[in-house]
């Protein structure tokens, strides 16, 4: 809580403001105030770092705009946490995110109250929770902002403001408060003066208020402006009030008391919406997104001529869903199975029902019903034409007839029509309305991409739940002190789950029915292979298998086998190439086959040209492999996708580090062909998409038997990992390397893992792991006669050895490196015992001795054309300026250095050198291009999320 307990409050709904109980709370300067209405705008979520630049600063962000964003984060946390501890901002893996209650926002609290104003139904009710809704508002949202993307949310609220504004208008309408509306809505129209349904609001609060004639007067004037902006008439619903009024139609008349609420419509008005899901939660975003539909017009069918679009009105004019668009507006909701498409599309469907008064439609198309049997259209339009009163001597027995009278019935309706799991277009087309009076909302595992195309649909797709809408799916249905009780079991539902709708709802029914702690469920569900009987629910309908199997069922051998065999590719992701390689085709069969399973919603590309799916699906798909396909087509399978990933990462380690001394590689299956890479850039690249899925590769190979793949590919991943700073992932993998190659009883594997796993060790500073394992490589060594082995060895240990502070040491294994290395013969070698021994006599103050050894490195490096050593070498030369006074020798060769570490990727370097870069400009007394050199090495730490970015803080920010 804040001072004297009371607790922060937000308000971005005029200026961006916060106050603790009265007292305003100094936000700093309006670009640090902009940094906090990005991250309110997303209250609770994460923002990553490029969507606050984007939103902050627009396409003009400054040079360093990841360094200037983290100052404004840093000033903001700290007048948060002065000033109260319910609001925080946290730093995320991709992000910020500010940590607030909901309702301290005034942007949420209004969204709130309108959304209880469309679930009750008490028409006093819903109009006292709107007026407080607009009471929030002080000004205009997020005032003062000016970038590209808060003036599109700044455009967005407005409509949501304007909305709600005229929802309260109808119920005020409903409730005889005309003369009230007589007053209000004048000035609104004035702003919208071609929104019919504005319109029609002040025309019957003026004919109510015994002013039929000025009622009559505004609407000439509608019609003559909308005649002469838009060359269009008014709209059917504004026309028919025209006539209404002008016969003084009794319909018109004040409502009596008793039925001035939201009551049953008459029996011939369909209500066939399934009922609302109990225990919904989440999918706020794609909520918002419905909503949206119904304030726009449709986009009309892809290739309707654009001269007769409305490009022209202002915002506002004729939305809502009565009157407007002239084609039938639908949304076309997609994803995978038990991902929640029904579930979203019938509780939003309840949350409008008084949108459409004209009734609610629905239909079960059955498009992947595990009968095979889809829905007829000509059945499924039979059903609505009952529905509609119909007689049934009146339907007539073609599809084509019945979908003309569909058409004639429901023009100029207002009606919610819900497609609910469609198979396709052609099943979908003959069920649509013809007029945008009404809304049609279409679920499909399917994307329906010809439904966007020809119709203008807006596509809705769903993916599984991000963990905190997850997590109150189950506290929905449990309960929140369940939930809360033990935090780390209701993680590990939710990952098992696979944050998966379906399967987190059967997890809580068994958590409900047994009573037992989360922890027992955590447990059942903790083994992937018992996963899916854990998620059994006993009915057959509902049961993850049955519903994945829909899916599968459905496609074609060769996609089917494709799906199976995926279940054994070890990583997050695939690309194109790898997945071809596993199944032993080409790219261009592969391709057709991935957008097949993309169809039918078993696979996702997350980002273009690469392949998912959840790990439920991903389960499925290794249960059915070891049913369906032999162990010999899995040995081959995995055999293919692991030398898939280690030739092309042992390509790219041959371009990142050309000189670096070679192991004998496993030759590649036949039909392998590796993933081209055509320079170091693209190597960088490549390592950089499948980090997580060549981690992932090395711990697969060696759970199956594939020991040395496991230990070549982590061989692979050195350089990379080490210019990324990854040494975590580093010791991930060089752990199981160790292992594979003990169990190979290969001593060159043996040598080269030891040595590189104790790298990583030193680099995070655990020098007794270090140690252990440089004793092993250097008996191994010395066991084999490995002279250049037992030399990097040695470099390893004077490595470590300066990490503790101890140069004499290093540089004693420094020179024994030197000598085994002109011993062997390996040039690559010595000038890096060279460099070495340079670094650590200008640490023992021997300057000229380290300067000559490390010009010895350098010509020998040139010579070489080994870009690192030369990297390396001109760093450990600007040192030893540096330490002589020699600052601008020092600062010319910082920036030979600079430039080489920035095109080899070489991150970790780049960010060590300017950081020296700068020391050596402070001591020169350039403290603004120390402070520069600083920041960007700041930026790139900060990135990394590197532990001396702390230390360098301090440089920046005494």
């Amino acid at each position: 809580m804040g001072v004297g307990g009371a607790a922060v409050e937000f308000r971005v709904l005029g200026g961006v403001e916060a106050t603790v109980g009265a007292e305003p709370l100094d936000l700093g300067p309006a670009r640090q105030r902009s940094v906090l209405a990005a991250l309110l705008a997303d209250v609770n979520r994460v923002v990553s770092v490029d969507q606050l630049i984007d939103r902050v600063w627009g396409e003009r962000p400054p040079q360093r705009a990841q360094g200037t964003l983290y100052s404004y984060v840093s000033r903001l946390r700290q007048a948060l946490a002065s000033a109260a501890d319910d609001a925080r901002v946290l730093r995320r893996t991709s992000g910020y995110a500010l940590v607030v209650d909901d309702s301290t926002v005034d942007l949420n609290r209004f969204r709130t109250l309108v959304g209880q104003s469309r679930t009750v139904q008490d028409d006093d009710h819903a109009a006292a929770l709107l007026e407080q809704a607009l009471e929030l508002w002080r000004g205009e949202s997020f005032a003062g902002l000016d970038t590209p993307w808060f003036n599109t949310l700044r455009a967005a609220l407005y409509r949501e403001r304007l909305a709600a504004e005229m929802e309260l208008g109808d119920l005020h309408l409903r409730l005889g408060r005309h003369v009230r509306l007589v007053a209000e809505l004048p000035t609104r129209v004035e702003s919208h003066p071609l929104d019919e349904r504005l319109a029609g609001q002040l025309m019957l609060a003026l004919y109510r208020s015994g002013r039929t004639a000025d009622a009559l007067s505004h609407y000439r004037h509608v019609h003559e402006r909308l005649a002469e902006e838009l060359g269009t008439d008014p709209g059917p619903a504004l026309q028919q009030l025209h006539q209404q009024i002008l016969t003084a139609d009794p319909a018109l008349a004040l409502p009596a008391p008793e039925i001035a609420r939201r009551t049953e419509a008459p029996a011939m008005v369909p209500r066939q919406l399934p009922a609302d899901v109990t225990g919904f939660a989440g999918r706020h975003e794609h909520l918002s997104r419905l909503d949206r539909l119904l304030s726009q017009p449709a986009a009309g069918p892809a290739g309707s001529d654009p001269a007769h679009r409305d490009d022209t009105r202002p915002e506002g004019a004729n939305d809502g869903v009565q009157g407007g668009p002239t084609a039938v507006v639908i949304s076309a909701v997609s994803g995978t199975a038990g991902v929640g498409k029904t579930a979203l599309a019938v509780h939003w469907a309840h949350s409008v029902v008084y949108r459409f008064p004209d009734g609610q439609l629905y239909v079960n198309l059955r498009g992947f019903d595990p009968s095979g049997q889809v829905l007829d259209p000509a059945e499924a339009i039979r059903g609505f034409l009952d529905a509609l009163g119909v007689p049934p001597e009146r339907i007539p027995p073609g599809l084509d007839a019945r979908a003309g009278l569909y058409r004639s019935l429901t023009a100029d309706k207002h009606l919610l029509i819900l497609l609910d799991n469609a198979r396709d277009t052609e099943q979908i087309r003959p069920l649509l309305p013809a007029t945008g009076t009404c809304l049609a909302v279409v679920t499909s595992r399917n994307p329906l991409t010809g439904l966007i195309a020809t119709h203008g649909a807006h596509p809705l797709m769903l993916d599984v739940l991000p963990d905190d809408e997850a997590r109150d799916v189950l506290v929905r249905r449990i309960g929140a002190e369940r939930v809360n009780a033990d935090p780390t079991a209701t993680s590990h539902v939710i990952s098992a789950c696979a944050r998966l709708p379906l399967a987190l709802a059967i997890a809580a029914a068994r958590a409900r029915q047994t009573r037992f702690p989360l922890a027992v469920m955590a447990a059942e569900l903790r083994d992937a292979e018992q996963r899916l009987d854990t998620l059994d629910a006993g009915d057959p309908t509902i049961q993850i298998r049955t519903v994945f199997s829909w899916s599968y069922t459905a496609l074609t051998p060769a996609a089917a086998r494709l799906f199976r065999l995926l279940g054994l590719h070890p990583g997050p992701d695939t690309d194109t190439a790898a997945a071809a390689d596993l199944a032993g085709h080409t790219m261009s069969q592969t391709r057709l086959l991935l957008a097949e399973l993309i169809r039918a919603s078993l696979l996702t590309e997350h980002v273009s040209g690469r392949y998912t799916f959840h790990d439920l699906l991903r389960a499925y798909a290794s249960e059915l492999t070891h049913t369906l396909d032999t162990d010999q087509d899995r040995h081959v399978a995995t055999t293919r996708v692991l030398d898939h990933y280690l030739h092309t990462a042992h390509a790219g380690e041959r371009l990142l580090y050309p000189t670096r001394h070679p192991i004998n590689l496993i030759p590649a299956h036949p039909q392998v062909i590796p993933h081209p890479l055509a320079d170091d850039r693209q190597a960088t690249h490549w390592f950089s998409t499948e980090r997580l899925v060549l981690l992932a590769a090395v711990e697969h190979a060696a759970a199956t038997g594939f020991d040395a793949h496991a230990w070549q590919l982590s061989w692979t991943l050195n350089t990379f990992f080490f210019r990324r700073g990854l040494w975590h992932d580093l010791v991930t993998a060089g752990r199981t390397a160790v292992t594979a190659a003990r169990r190979l009883g290969d001593p060159d594997a043996r040598l080269n893992t030891h040595r590189h796993l104790a790298d990583a060790y030193t680099a995070l500073r655990r020098f007794d792991d270090a140690h252990v394992q440089l004793q092993h490589a250097l008996a191994v060594g010395v066991q084999t006669g490995d002279r250049a082995g037992q030399g990097h060895t040695h470099l390893s240990l004077g490595r470590m050895w300066e990490r503790q502070g101890d140069p004499r040491q290093a540089l004693d294994h420094s020179c024994l490196a030197l000598d085994l290395f002109q011993a062997s013969g390996d040039l690559v070698g010595k000038g890096r015992a060279l460099n070495a021994i340079g670094w650590c006599r200008i640490l023992l103050g021997e300057n000229e001795q380290a300067l000559a050894a490390a010009r010895r490195a350098l010509t020998l490096n040139q010579n070489l054309h080994n870009r690192i050593g030369q990297a390396n070498t001109w760093d450990t030369i600007g040192y030893i300026h540096h330490q002589l006074g020699h600052h601008t020798e020092a600062i010319t060769c910082y920036q030979n250095a600079r430039a080489l570490f920035h095109d080899l990727g070489n991150h970790v370097h780049e960010a060590q050198t300017l950081t020296r870069l700068g020391d050596t400009h402070h001591t020169a007394g350039d403290t603004s291009a120390a402070r520069d050199a600083w920041q960007q090495a700041l930026s790139i730490l900060d990135d990394l999320h590197h532990p001396d970015a702390d230390t360098l803080r301090t440089k920046l920010d005494p």
